[in-house]
């Protein structure tokens, strides 16, 4: 049991005994700085319950804690707030129970448990990744490994949008305007090829309408009749039907994006245990439309449509299926859903990481599956994320003004290495050891940037500000851990934490902090939010450097002070590697 849990027993205890009432719960929070205390009982919200003087109340049940706690040495009072102070021997008996454990703060997972499966990715396949699909990639990547740390079997997964009308225009372009160049022929990246195909298809398309517009149609007749795009419905009424050429263009191009996501994936440090593809998944969706037309979740409109009427749920109602039969979005995330808990029986639960403006599609998709008769839909949930903007405005893909994942990874590396190089930090290195750094640097600014920030909120993207080896920043995390691990070089890390009977006061805040790290590992999960996790590392290592800079490590007055420094050095950087861990951010051993 902690702490708070054994306190909370004992303040009960103190208000049973002193004032006949049995309360259910107790608010702590942390004490401030500028009061004696380690842990703060909220008096305020027991005024519900007792009546009396809030300071009253609090030296009460704070006198009875000091009597009936061998924990609890003194306390205080200030209005409503009593502030309780801890004996240094609860501290050092917490740190000498953890001080080994490498994993501290990881639970492992209970194979009784459903597992959750988290989505993330999930590109189509008519250009490469670019920003977005970064923010995406490590938003979900690092909710599936905080999952993990917290006790639960992930699987990582996500649906490759490889199918549908901007797939074709890809197909058409190239088809069109290619001459049959290869990723081999042009020395391109095979997802940055057909990405360019595009690109193309946009520009040829504009000149179409305009020479329509020319000719008298409106701007809209133009857009619906020019020739290129009724090509493009064309050759996707022809691959739904199994064209032979049509689907044999498409697996070809696709194969080559394929090639060029996996180099990409494995630069950006993200993996993934299955994969799944709309190409397959809509055919099962349609079989779903039929069965929900039978049960009665939807109902056909007199041009053939599908629908689902949810307007009595305070929703509007919405297509499932095309009048030509073909499937909508809806219809493949039906099927995908379904399919992913025919092939995974141990999932009881999903996480979709994609953007906020498909915040009300996930409602629809959800609520469509609980009508369904689908148990496990009520464990849905859509990570909801903002925008990355960047200093020079938004990105536009069938535009080609999109910020490359590739080029975006290099550029951070390139950047690392300038401000590196100012500072002079790197000296005595090989230029392989350095190329190598940089890299390392370079990602965890761009992954520290991103995850410290909710996932709810926008984010305005500044590389440069990124790569600051102060402030709150993954290069000045990542410093700290190289600074400790330089300490522990020196030190003798077998030597036994013996005799401490006090402790130092910067001790007592930085074992406070790691304390808090289990804690903060299943809030992260049960928010599905990285950035718990980044802000509560970048508080540790504040802490950390406040008791470098006030406590001599090697230079202890004992060799029992020495051995609990050097201690608790190597836990805090055990700590900051495991949390970077659920960040997907390496931690340098040299900086």
């Amino acid at each position: 049991m902690n702490l708070q849990d054994t306190l909370s027993n004992y303040v009960k205890q103190a208000v049973k005994a002193d004032f006949n009432i049995e309360l259910e719960t107790v608010e702590f929070q942390a004490t401030r700085k500028e009061f004696a205390g380690d842990i703060t009982v909220v008096i305020f919200p027991m005024l519900r319950f007792i009546k009396g003087n809030p300071v009253q109340i609090g030296e009460t049940i704070g006198q009875y804690l000091v009597k009936e706690v061998d924990d609890v040495k003194a306390f205080n009072v200030v209005k409503g707030f009593l502030n309780v102070e801890i004996n240094d021997s609860y501290y050092t008996n917490f740190f000498n129970s953890i001080k080994a454990d490498e994993k501290f703060g990881f639970v492992t997972p209970n194979p009784k448990e459903k597992a959750v499966m988290v989505e993330y990715s999930s590109p189509n396949t008519n250009k490469p990744l670019h920003l977005g699909h970064v923010r995406n990639n490590l938003l979900g990547y690092s909710v599936a490994e905080i999952l993990k740390a917290s006790g639960k079997k992930v699987y990582k997964t996500q649906i490759i949008n490889d199918r549908g009308i901007h797939i074709c225009k890809s197909m058409l372009a190239w088809k069109r305007f290619g001459n049959e160049e290869t990723p081999e022929s042009t020395g391109l990246k095979g997802d940055k090829l057909v990405g360019n195909y595009y690109v193309k298809f946009d520009q040829e398309y504009k000149k179409e309408i305009e020479a329509l517009v020319a000719e008298g149609q409106t701007e809209e007749e133009a857009k619906k009749n020019a020739p290129l795009l009724l090509a493009a419905q064309d050759m996707l009424l022809k691959w739904e039907a199994g064209d032979e050429a049509v689907v044999a263009l498409w697996t070809k191009m696709n194969t080559w994006v394929y090639d060029g996501f996996d180099i990409t994936y494995k630069n950006l440090g993200v993996d993934f245990d299955n994969l799944y593809y709309e190409s397959n998944t809509y055919l099962l969706g349609k079989e779903f439309v039929e069965q929900g037309l039978k049960s009665g979740v939807f109902h056909k409109e007199d041009d053939g449509s599908v629908w689902c009427d949810l307007t009595e749920d305070g929703l509007d109602k919405k297509i499932v299926q095309r009048s030509d039969g073909t499937a909508v979005y809806m219809t493949q995330d039906i099927g995908t859903a379904i399919q992913r808990i025919k092939d995974y029986p141990d999932v009881g639960g999903m996480v979709y990481t994609v953007g906020n403006e498909q915040d009300y599609h996930f409602q629809v998709l959800f609520l469509i599956l609980k009508k369904l008769g689908f148990d496990w839909a009520k464990n849905l949930y859509h990570l909801s994320y903002g925008m990355v903007d960047l200093p020079s405005g938004k990105m536009k893909s069938r535009e080609g003004t999109v910020v490359d994942a590739d080029d975006l990874i290099d550029d951070m590396a390139n950047t690392a290495e300038e401000i590196s190089e100012e500072l002079g930090k790197l000296d005595g290195y090989s230029d392989e050891e350095k190329k190598e750094l940089y890299k390392t640097i370079g990602l965890g600014a761009l992954k520290y940037y991103i995850l410290k920030v909710d996932p709810k909120k926008r984010i305005l993207f500044d590389p440069k500000e990124s790569i600051d080896f102060q402030g709150n920043t993954g290069p000045f995390i990542q410093y700290t851990y190289a600074r400790i691990q330089s300490i522990l070089r020196k030190a003798d890390l077998n030597s036994e934490v013996t005799g401490i009977t006090e402790l130092h006061p910067k001790e007592k805040e930085l074992i406070k902090q790691i304390q808090l790290f289990p804690e903060v590992v299943q809030n992260a999960a049960d928010n599905h939010s990285p950035a718990l996790i980044a802000n509560y590392t970048y508080e540790l290592v504040k802490e950390f450097n406040s008791f470098y800079q006030n406590v001599s490590i090697l230079g202890a007055d004992n060799e029992n002070e020495k051995a609990l420094r050097v201690h608790l050095s190597n836990t805090v950087a055990n700590t900051i590697k495991n949390a970077f861990s659920l960040l997907g951010i390496q931690v340098p051993e040299r900086m």
